[in-house]
């Protein structure tokens, strides 16, 4: 399969979303060689910090394909994919991710997502994150609860 039409795909689409007043990011979401999805970050649009390209071809994928699986998919996009958004392609099942441009080639814009995958390296306890387990007393177990709906 040829990828590089798939990449050129996405660096026009993030030219478009430029061009309109958005970011340079953009996403292309192939299976079995054909796009079923295609998106470009749209934080300025909807206030929605999670609204970047990636998420939103595999939210557009996920219907396309009527499963939250992807496997066998590959994802082109125009930028070194965040911890957030890669995090996503592990738990969707994504083959394989390609991207145009590096947290490298992103720094002078500060548009680098480095800073995030330093701390992301750490256990979680030793990030900047205070995260901190609080489960009332009396409770009892929401993963039953939910094991006796689903069995």
């Amino acid at each position: 399969m040829a990828h590089e039409p798939f990449m050129q795909q996405a660096l026009a689409l993030a030219r478009e979303s430029i061009a309109i007043g958005g970011r340079p990011f953009a996403a292309v979401l192939v299976h079995q060689g054909r796009v079923i999805a295609q998106a470009v970050n749209q934080i300025h649009l909807t206030q929605d910090p999670t609204a970047h390209a990636e998420l939103q071809a595999i939210r557009l994928a996920s219907q396309v394909l009527g499963s939250p699986r992807l496997d066998g998919c590959e994802i082109y996009a125009t930028g070194h994919p965040c911890p957030m958004c890669l995090a996503a392609m592990h738990l969707c099942g994504i083959e394989r991710a390609w991207f145009a441009y590096s947290n490298e080639d992103a720094e002078p814009y500060g548009l680098s997502t480095a800073a995030v995958y330093t701390q992301m390296a750490r256990p979680p306890q030793q990030q900047c994150l205070p995260l901190l387990q609080l489960k009332p007393a009396g409770e009892g177990d929401l993963y039953a609860a939910w094991q006796q709906v689903h069995q």
